[in-house]
């Protein structure tokens, strides 16, 4: 049984209210990266009322170039973001961009950039003690970090590793590409997707340094032309998810906090049984109760949806249309009550309701004019 309703894919305008509630614990700044071009000029930011649901535009928060990927500092004052070039002042490498949060406007202040010393950074990290910054450079194969400064800017970085190999399929898989790197919640891990040789690395971190030191006796190796790109845990930290790009599929593996191991227990699809045309997947995010997991499918331009079983098992529960093209991120309010789909392909975020007991998804009606959407991400008002 299908407990996502159907769609029926709607042009809908954001009616944009005048007056929010009084601010409390459910009240946010919404950051977009995007990448620029004729309709996007860089970082975008939106207030929100998780209790209502209702959205305010602020506009532009930043003028960037390709500022695809951002992450938010634990003190939720300061906001980084890749740049996604392969040449930074007049050198190989891509960069990246630290920036202050003026929480009354939502405008975003740069306090410096450092480069990624890799090509084509698509994915950063902030640690849990908010000292270091992690990158991954998708066209260098490669995984930096930087120290973090008191007043928020990047130091320069302290460690940089190089990845090594490739998988089976040439287009896409000559040599590596990380894709993303996530850290464990007990901030003693980073995990690390690399799309061109289908492994999870595991690297062991040090927040008083910011550094990063391979553990190539914990590397995950997939199935060949996998192709995975991001990766998530559940809050209790029992499980993972690597959503794999090229299979468009979800490998689900049971952690273990004492050294860090992932033990495969699954591997599904995203996409609805006979399908066959073109598609790959994206992002993959848990639902905050850790009862639901989510995967993007583009080309299918889906939300898959799948429940944890008590077992730790994943149970599809079907799919919901993003109202657009190649949904490529999407994320969950801290509350749980809103999944935001970011569609880069048709320049839009529509907004749905997540039922707490289902996990369906059911269109708002809202829908948030941005050009190509590549990340979201929710501040709290504080």
């Amino acid at each position: 049984m299908n407990l996502f309703p159907t769609i029926v894919a709607v042009s809908a305008s954001l009616a944009v209210s005048g007056a929010l509630s009084p601010l409390n614990a459910e009240q946010y700044l919404v950051f977009v990266g995007t990448y620029t071009g004729p309709k996007s000029q860089g970082i975008y930011a939106y207030r929100l009322d998780a209790a209502s649901g209702v959205v305010e535009s602020l506009g532009l928060a930043a003028a960037s170039t390709n500022p695809s990927f951002l992450a938010i500092h634990p003190d939720g004052r300061h906001l980084y973001a890749v740049n996604e070039e392969n040449r930074w002042r007049g050198q190989p490498g891509g960069y990246v961009t630290a920036y202050s949060i003026d929480i009354a406007s939502g405008k975003l202040h740069e306090l410096n950039q450092q480069s990624t010393v890799g090509e084509g950074p698509c994915f950063l990290t902030v640690d849990r003690t908010g000292k270091a910054l992690l990158a991954a450079n998708y066209g260098g194969g490669s995984v930096v970090s930087f120290p973090i400064a008191t007043d928020g800017s990047l130091s320069p970085h302290a460690s940089f590793t190089q990845h090594h190999g490739s998988s089976v399929n040439r287009a896409r898989q000559g040599e590596p590409h990380a894709h993303s790197i996530n850290l464990s919640p007990d901030n003693r891990f980073a995990f690390v997707a690399d799309l061109g040789t289908d492994e999870i690395r595991q690297y062991a971190f040090d927040a008083d340094t910011a550094g990063l030191q391979p553990v190539p006796a914990r590397t995950v190796k997939l199935a060949p032309g996998s192709g995975p790109r991001h990766f998530s845990f559940t809050p209790d930290a029992r499980h993972a998810f690597a959503i794999n790009e090229l299979a468009s599929t979800i490998s689900n593996f049971e952690y273990s906090a004492g050294n860090g191991a992932l033990r495969l227990v699954q591997t599904v699809s995203t996409l609805p049984a006979g399908y066959s045309g073109d598609t790959s997947t994206a992002e993959v995010r848990v639902h905050p109760s850790g009862n639901f997991v989510y995967g993007s499918n583009r080309g299918h331009d889906t939300i898959a949806g799948f429940r944890l079983s008590h077992e730790g098992v994943l149970q599809p529960i079907g799919h919901t249309s993003t109202q657009g093209k190649v949904p490529r991120n999407f994320n969950l309010d801290p509350t749980g009550k809103w999944l935001w789909a970011g569609n880069s392909g048709t320049d839009s975020i529509v907004i749905f309701s997540v039922n707490p007991a289902s996990g369906a998804l059911t269109p708002t009606g809202q829908e948030l004019k941005v050009g190509a959407p590549v990340c979201i991400r929710f501040v709290p008002i504080k």
